[in-house]
């Protein structure tokens, strides 16, 4: 009997059918993706698997079987007994699944002794042995540590390990790499890859990004609007996709061994950084988050930096826009020091729904460099918000719109919009497409391209995505621990890198061929042995 059988499943919420008419099979051991963008009911499946949606007015119908519960006629104690013991879910995001008040392990104990009836004591060695399974060092001392005092990738491990706990015979794994820089990426993706050999639990995951399906796979179910465009085994899907949508997504999907036309720049120097250093923290406590960097950013060309969460990216981001005062070091712009904002310097930042605020209109956050700079002529204010809604792809009948009425793609081509209002020369994007699903990626991608022939800008990409890097930059600098390692090029950094760390990175980005997936794996096993 298969471990999930999924029989024509609708879910409607309201007058939307988010999945319509889905069937698939995952068998014991297996490993299963779900495929697709934003809003194509991947997430609403896996919620389907374990009864999610029980209780919060969703209408669901056909037939959900998984370790040989029917989920729609179980009762809640069954659902309950299903969740976690039988079969177990992780999460996108770490920090908001795990509380922040409690202890790692006691948090793992507890659902433990849900399931179990064991003592304390026994649920706390549980907790320790399962942290020490995933790969957490010092698992006894760390178990007592807090969600904020891990990494994301920690986090992440610390949920896996939750899952584990009760052993379950299946893993739901919600873009469990999403918000992770491409080496924490590949370590949890190996992870889920040893624990499925260890011990024959079978994996749905569920992901946008394709790259991360070819590396931890056997099949791909790709979806679009709720319903099943193509399935099978993942070579076959992805060497040589049937359908037209599947062929589109690949196509989108950035590759790092391609290099980027290169765009007209000048040697005008717009914006410079001599000597940067900015510390955190005071007397013992002091750490340095960017030490010692200098480049220079001439008209017309990207800039990308690239580097792990931790390497100083965004701070350096900040600093070029005037968001943080260095601690030693000068911005100069146009050949003269710069302190402070700087409006010929604008941030796309990485989140458009929290750089927006949510009780404004979108017309008037893009209003305010206008109003910054002295404008009072509200007409005129109002048709240039018009006109850059238009540029950017929106409509400027979306001017008095909230936030939350445009998707993930729409926000932050409203933040771009923002960032033109000033009419800067360079645009510092930090993590602009991170969040973003691979055909709205491209697209905004896309946009910024068009942008920057037209209007003559220097961008700053910051990103850990190396893939997107390659495909939109000139040059590149690596970052590590706050210095730049290497730097140059796109196309020499990223074809005959130098640096160690830099081809470790590049060693670590995702495949789209799983037998280089497969190779790839057993060559990181091996370092990590030796």
């Amino acid at each position: 009997m298969s471990l999930v059988h999924v029989t024509d499943l609708t879910v409607e919420f309201g007058d939307l059918r988010a999945v319509d008419g889905l069937s698939f099979r995952l068998e014991q051991g297996a490993a299963l993706a779900l495929v697709g963008e934003s809003g194509s009911g991947k997430s609403t499946v896996a919620s389907a698997l374990l009864g999610l949606h029980r209780g919060t007015g969703a209408r669901v119908g056909g037939s959900v079987e998984v370790a040989e519960v029917d989920v729609q006629r179980a009762s809640d104690d069954d659902l309950r007994r299903l969740r976690g013991a039988r079969a177990a879910m992780v999460f996108q995001d770490p920090l908001s699944s795990l509380d922040p008040y409690y202890a790692i392990g006691d948090q793992i104990a507890e659902v433990y002794r849900v399931h179990t009836r064991v003592s304390r004591r026994a649920a706390r060695a549980r907790a320790v042995e399962v942290l020490d399974r995933v790969g957490i060092p010092d698992a006894v001392r760390r178990s007592r540590a807090r969600p904020h005092e891990f990494s994301g990738g920690m986090r992440q491990r610390a949920l896996i390990a939750m899952a584990l706990a009760c052993e379950p015979g299946l893993l739901i794994a919600d873009e469990p790499t999403t918000a992770l820089d491409v080496t924490v990426q590949a370590q949890i993706l190996d992870l889920l890859h040893t624990l499925r050999q260890e011990t024959g639990m079978g994996l749905l995951l569920v992901t946008h990004d394709v790259g991360v399906a070819a590396e931890s796979v056997d099949d791909v179910l790709v979806m679009r609007h709720g319903r099943a465009v193509e399935q099978g085994p993942v070579g076959a899907v992805l060497g040589a996709p049937a359908q037209a949508y599947t062929r589109e997504l690949l196509a989108a999907v950035p590759r790092v061994d391609a290099p980027r036309a290169p765009s007209r720049a000048s040697g005008e120097v717009v914006l410079e950084a001599r000597g940067l250093r900015r510390e955190f923290g005071r007397g013992k406590k002091a750490f340095a988050a960017v030490d010692d960097v200098s480049l220079t950013i001439h008209r017309g060309e990207t800039l990308g930096v690239v580097g792990e969460s931790g390497s100083g990216k965004t701070t350096l981001g900040r600093m070029l826009v005037g968001l943080l005062e260095p601690t030693a070091g000068e911005v100069r712009h146009d050949g003269h020091a710069r302190v402070g904002v700087n409006p010929a310097v604008q941030m796309v930042f990485q989140d458009p729904v929290s750089s927006l605020n949510p009780r404004r209109s979108v017309g008037e956050s893009i209003a305010d460099p206008l109003r910054a700079r002295g404008e009072r002529d509200e007409k005129r204010i109002r048709g240039r918000v018009t006109e850059l809604l238009e540029r950017v792809g929106l409509e400027g009948a979306h001017h008095d719109r909230y936030p939350h009425e445009f998707s993930g793609g729409q926000r932050q081509r409203v933040g771009i919009a923002r960032a033109l209002a000033a009419d800067p020369r360079v645009i510092v994007c930090d993590e602009p497409v991170s969040a973003l699903d691979v055909t709205t990626q491209a697209q905004v991608v896309a946009l910024l391209g068009e942008l920057q022939r037209e209007l003559g800008l220097a961008l700053v990409f910051v990103a850990h995505d190396l893939a997107v890097v390659r495909q939109v930059s000139d040059r590149v600098a690596v970052m590590r621990r706050g210095r730049i390692v290497e730097t140059g090029p796109a196309d020499e950094v990223y074809d005959n890198p130098r640096d160690p760390y830099t081809k470790q990175l590049l060693a670590a980005v995702p495949a789209l061929d799983p037998r280089i997936a497969a190779r790839r794996r057993a060559e990181r096993r091996e370092v990590a042995v030796t």
